[in-house]
């Protein structure tokens, strides 16, 4: 039987790896930077055999040829690489995976998008590069769709979540696993609802995510440069709410959450949060740590990392 040993939310930003630097809120990240490598420490101690990653898609992997609202990696896993992120094959654990896969596709309430050869950027390999360097754990990868609306609802993600969670309950052998939840907080990129691109920056956009597939670093040096010029639009009075929800163990209440609400609230990028939304639910919501909580105007996001252990929750019941 597999077993659940540690949950992971954490931001993720490419800028940390591009423009360091360039970082005026320098505190602010060294902390961040620092609660990431003792995540990394807390992971190698809770010694896992695989880390299933969920993660979003920034369209170097999925398209708008085709997109899945989620897909689980089965098989071969490509890093895009970009801004410094891991780059090239990565290790999955192919038979959990098709465990997970089988079993929620025949549970009857899931049809799971699946991929035997997933590409996948920042939204997973970020977590690769900081939470996972030097450990040897493979991968299971699963991307959700948080940027190419209609988006699945909260509410879905976290019933797709419970399926999991039983999946991997029901996996014959013993194995330990790490859930890690990759993106948010809140945060606004300069991307269009591409159904409705407005002026020129939004058009070139647009046409990347539909052309992309076979040369998506073409349009990569252009995406840089509208993003860099973008405005931080950062909302710290909901990422702490949100904090406060995980660490009383009532990440469920995310469920109810709309789009509309979380866009108009914390930014199209907040639209991650599915991926902690999942992530709890897979822990069954037990109550997380705060680890740290940063805003960061210069990486334009509120960086966060929780941590949701198994071992220290029971250890408070029995107290």
């Amino acid at each position: 039987m597999a077993t659940i040993v540690l949950g992971v939310g954490a931001s993720h930003s490419t800028l940390m790896n591009t423009h360091w630097e360039q970082t005026t809120h320098k505190a602010e990240a060294e902390r961040f930077r620092d609660a990431l490598h003792t995540t990394r420490d807390r992971i190698a101690a809770a010694k896992p055999d695989v880390a299933l990653i969920i993660g979003s898609n920034h369209f170097r992997g999925f398209w708008l040829d085709l997109i899945p609202a989620f897909t689980l990696g089965v098989g071969e896993c490509i890093s895009s690489g970009e801004s410094g992120t891991p780059k090239g094959p990565q290790p999955v654990d192919v038979e959990f995976a098709r465990h997970l896969t089988n079993t929620v596709i025949e549970g009857g309430r899931f049809d799971l998008a699946y991929s035997a050869r997933m590409q996948i950027d920042h939204g997973q390999s970020h977590a690769v590069q900081y939470l996972l360097d030097g450990l040897d754990v493979p991968l299971v990868p699963l991307v959700v769709n948080v940027f190419a609306p209609p988006l699945p609802t909260f509410q879905r993600c976290a019933e797709l979540a419970s399926a999991i969670r039983a999946a991997i309950a029901s996996f014959p052998a013993d194995k330990r696993v790490v859930v890690i939840a990759s993106g948010g907080l809140s945060h606004r990129l300069p991307w269009p609802d591409w159904r409705d691109p407005h002026g020129e920056d939004e058009a070139f956009m647009v046409r990347a995510w539909l052309d992309g597939r076979e040369n998506w670093s073409d349009y990569d040096v252009r995406r840089r440069e509208i993003i860099r010029a973008a405005e931080a639009a950062i909302t710290p009075e909901f990422d702490d709410r949100l904090l406060d929800l995980f660490e009383a163990g009532k990440a469920s209440e995310l469920a109810e959450y709309t789009t509309s609400y979380v866009e108009e609230a914390a930014g199209n990028g907040a639209q991650e949060l599915r991926t902690w939304l999942m992530m709890a639910a897979i822990l069954d919501y037990i109550p997380a740590e705060r680890l740290v909580y940063e805003a960061i105007p210069e990486w334009l996001t509120g960086m966060g990392v929780a941590i949701l252990d198994p071992d220290s929750s029971s250890r408070r019941t029995r107290s």
